[in-house]
């Protein structure tokens, strides 16, 4: 789906009371998202889709996981990510060897001149704006665990000292589903984090073609710096300020709580489902919604938002049972029975 941008009028067409200000600031971050998404367009090709999920995911202040076979662009969305938004990017190859330090950093002892000696804290990759784990599921749950502070509460903790990540921060993890030699499953406290898991398909065939041409030629389309980081946090404000109507509210709660097999009163949640969707899940379905809305020109998020964002949203946070695997039940089958009544 490609991202629209809607005009200033339709901003001023969204609920009554919204004030003055918060209109004006969503119709200038609209124009500059625009232009983002114009220069995303130069370098990633046939992933509309993605490209909109991901804003969405940095909107909102969460992290993504891009699930897609290899070559499918998703190393360079993340590196020009950090251009556009002119963001620290730094990249870590996640392989079974990878200890925790190599990505949150480590103590080292030094001497100085007097022979006095003491610990130096030396930061790893993960203190960064962006990070991107290349293929995370190949690290060993060791190393996985290492990120679980760092993406929930932007912090990591050494030898009992806290260091405070920078702002924004942001991780991007990608996963390869083909290939499951040499990988580790990861748990589902860490997949709780990821407000969104993004699955990159292939492009069709004219875009292919555009990709073709601009990459085996003499020279590759480049990104331009947009927004700044701090023009990032701001947006951030201003996607919690978006206000949120009642239907929408009522929409997310009833659509997670009948995710559960406690709650629902759908046969066969209760049937196939093992462990439905968490707290987390509504507070990411909101604040994805909110994002969505705003990158479309509207001041108020709709059902229509959290019907587009229930399957990225909820695919990694509900898993079905062996039963559901051996009558052939997948999680689009659970999640599209789950969206129906807010169609």
């Amino acid at each position: 789906m490609d991202i629209k941008y809607r005009s200033k009028d339709t901003l001023r067409q969204d609920p009554e009371g919204t004030s003055d200000d918060l209109t004006r600031k969503a119709d200038l971050l609209c124009e500059r998202l625009a232009q983002l998404n114009s220069n995303l367009g130069k370098v990633i090709f046939g992933q509309e889709d993605v490209i909109e999920q991901v804003l969405i995911t940095l909107l909102a202040g969460g992290h993504a996981l891009l699930v897609g076979a290899p070559g499918l662009a998703k190393t360079r969305l993340v590196e020009n990510l950090g251009i556009v938004f002119a963001m620290d990017e730094k990249r870590i190859q996640c392989t079974p060897d990878l200890m925790p330090s190599d990505i949150i950093g480590a103590e080292v002892l030094e001497e100085n001149e007097t022979g006095r000696r003491s610990f130096r804290f030396i930061p790893g990759p993960v203190f960064s704006q962006l990070l991107m784990a290349d293929e995370i599921n190949r690290a060993s749950p060791r190393t996985q665990s290492a990120l679980l502070q760092a993406m929930q509460e932007h912090t990591v903790t050494v030898a009992g000292i806290s260091h405070k990540l920078p702002a924004p921060f942001h991780v991007l993890a990608t996963q390869n589903p083909l290939e499951q030699e040499g990988t580790y499953p990861l748990p589902e406290a860490q997949l709780d984090r990821f407000l969104l898991e993004i699955y990159v398909g292939y492009p069709d065939k004219e875009a292919e073609r555009q990709m073709l041409l601009a990459t085996t030629g003499t020279s590759e389309p480049t990104a331009e710096t947009v927004l700044t980081a701090r023009e990032l946090l701001e947006a951030q404000k201003l996607v919690r300020e978006i206000p949120v109507g009642e239907d929408v509210l009522e929409g997310i709660l009833a659509l997670v709580r009948n995710g559960r097999p406690e709650d629902t009163t759908d046969e066969l949640v209760r049937q196939f489902v093992a462990w439905g969707p968490g707290p987390r899940a509504s507070q990411a379905l909101l604040m994805a919604s909110k994002a969505r809305c705003l990158l479309q020109g509207r001041l108020s998020p709709s059902l229509e938002d959290v019907v587009a964002l229930a399957m990225p949203v909820l695919r990694h946070r509900i898993h079905l049972d062996f039963t559901a695997r051996a009558e052939g039940i997948t999680l689009t089958d659970i999640i599209n029975r789950l969206i129906t009544p807010l169609t």
